[in-house]
C-alpha cells in the first residue's frame, strides 16, 4: 500500500482525463482493501 498514494495526496498525471483514471484506480484499490475486512454473517438454524 505504500506505492498507492492516499486520496488527499497529489496526483501524478497532469492531463485531466488521466487524473480521473488515476483517482478511479485509487478508489478501486481502497475499496478492494476495505472488502477484505468486512465480516460475513450467516443465519444459523
Amino acid at each position: 500500500m505504500h506505492c498507492v498514494k492516499l486520496p488527499g495526496q497529489r496526483l501524478m498525471a497532469r492531463d485531466f482525463d488521466r487524473q480521473v483514471a488515476e483517482v478511479q484506480v485509487r478508489v478501486a484499490i481502497l475499496n478492494g482493501c476495505a472488502t477484505i475486512g468486512i465480516s460475513v454473517t450467516k443465519a444459523v438454524g
